[in-house]
């Protein structure tokens, strides 16, 4: 950099720089335009072709990276220090070229993570809406079905809707579909709200998927939740895809579909920590909408959910390479 140091050497790494200071990339990590030399990618996936109701979730992908220069290089509760366990890489966006085409544009995404995936990298996302999770998981389970860890305030496991069986609130009914979720392994946690359909979430249930119930959090805490995860996803591989509408809309305004009484960013932070372990192939943190949020508050719970998410990924990676 041009700008060097005179005093404090450690300002030399981009990361410890004042938090204002430095390109916004993810976390102030480096930014990688090729897949040489990454371990884990962190990528933007700037579309919200999928909505069903507010739009904004294209403007996901910079707010939260905005909001990750917050964030320092340790993990202060759990110690992992994940840029320097494993090549951590801003692989910028997956931009879409043909964002009116909702099934062209998830073959654009497929095919980007395919490239990613073959690479060897682990990806982590932010979106975007909740419907990228179906492209992104054609890739990560192309060897076969996973397990999810799904935290949210809907299931996501609807069926058509005026028109398109891809919508945001369909993606992991597809997956199922697509054997790409193994649904016995499957967690949905948070779930709540109002419906028009008495049996929205039906098909959750009936493919046999845990859907644990916002009341049943409440009711019986974080650490009972992270036991029931532990339980249902197993040992085999597992993908963890976090909407940001799982936490309270006082916690997080800037999301497209609200519902209230939700998780707090406490219970959330702890419940991820509580995850460790788990064997992590892949994540997401979706459907953060700048527009509407309130003081970038939205934004930075979501870089800070994803910086817990960031420490599962690197931690598993690590355990399966000391596996062989």
């Amino acid at each position: 950099m041009i700008k060097q140091p005179r005093i404090y050497t450690d300002f030399q790494d981009p990361q410890a720089l004042p938090r204002y200071a430095g390109v916004a990339s993810f976390f102030r990590a480096p930014l990688a335009h090729a897949t040489d030399d990454v371990d884990i990618g962190i990528i933007g996936v700037p579309f919200d072709g999928g909505v069903t109701h507010r739009s904004g979730t294209r403007h996901g992908p910079r707010g939260v990276r905005e909001q990750s220069t917050l964030l320092r290089r340790i993990n202060a509760a759990t110690r992992i220090a994940p840029f320097a366990s494993a090549r951590v890489r801003d692989l910028g966006d997956c931009w879409i070229e043909q964002p009116y085409e909702l099934t062209n544009a998830h073959q654009e995404i497929e095919t980007f993570y395919r490239t990613v995936t073959a690479a060897g990298i682990v990806p982590l996302s932010v979106g975007g809406d909740h419907s990228i999770s179906l492209p992104i998981l054609r890739a990560v389970a192309a060897g076969g079905p996973v397990g999810m860890v799904h935290i949210d305030a809907h299931c996501d496991t609807g069926d058509d809707y005026m028109g398109s069986r891809f919508h945001h609130g369909a993606p992991f009914r597809r997956a199922v579909e697509e054997n790409l979720l193994d649904p016995h392994r499957v967690i949905q946690i948070g779930i709540r709200g109002t419906t028009n359909d008495p049996d929205l979430w039906g098909f959750s249930q009936r493919s046999g998927m845990r859907v644990l119930a916002m009341d049943e959090f409440d009711d019986r805490g974080w650490r009972y939740v992270a036991e029931e995860a532990r339980r249902v996803a197993g040992g085999g591989p597992v993908y963890l895809s976090f909407d940001i509408d799982s936490l309270d809309p006082s916690e997080a305004p800037g999301t497209g579909t609200p519902e209230a009484g939700g998780l707090t960013a406490l219970q959330a932070l702890r419940l991820l920590r509580e995850l460790r372990g788990l064997d992590f192939v892949g994540g997401d943190v979706v459907e953060v909408a700048p527009p509407f949020d309130t003081g970038t508050l939205t934004s930075f719970n979501a870089a800070s959910v994803l910086f817990e998410i960031l420490c599962l990924l690197v931690e598993a990676r690590e355990k399966r390479l000391a596996a062989g």
